[in-house]
């Protein structure tokens, strides 16, 4: 009978390694959350870290506006200036060398 390689967790494979040096205070940190919340230590971290992961990229995407500049862009949304022949031109040369 032929042996098959085993499956990976979950379904993922895990080909890439991370590593970080911690003081022994910050590993005695992690060890007891993630017992606490009866996972592994590799599951806790990798968890946390991808949490904290995801937040940064959200905050890095939202734009926050003051009240005055949120009035100032709903204003130029609803009251457009109208297209100037220098924009008409320079979508025509766009489109003319693009072929759009």
């Amino acid at each position: 009978m032929t042996k098959s390689a085993p499956k990976p967790a979950r379904g993922r494979a895990r080909a890439q390694r991370l590593e970080a040096r911690v003081t022994a205070e910050q590993k005695g940190l992690i060890e007891h959350a993630a017992a606490l919340q009866g996972r592994t230590v590799t599951d806790f971290v990798l968890t946390s870290v991808q949490d904290a992961a995801r937040r940064a990229i959200e905050q890095h995407q939202q734009l926050e506006l003051s009240v005055r500049d949120s009035r100032a862009f709903v204003d130029v949304l609803l009251h457009p200036k109208p297209v100037s022949d220098r924009l008409r031109e320079t979508v025509r040369r766009y489109r003319e060398a693009t072929g759009v």
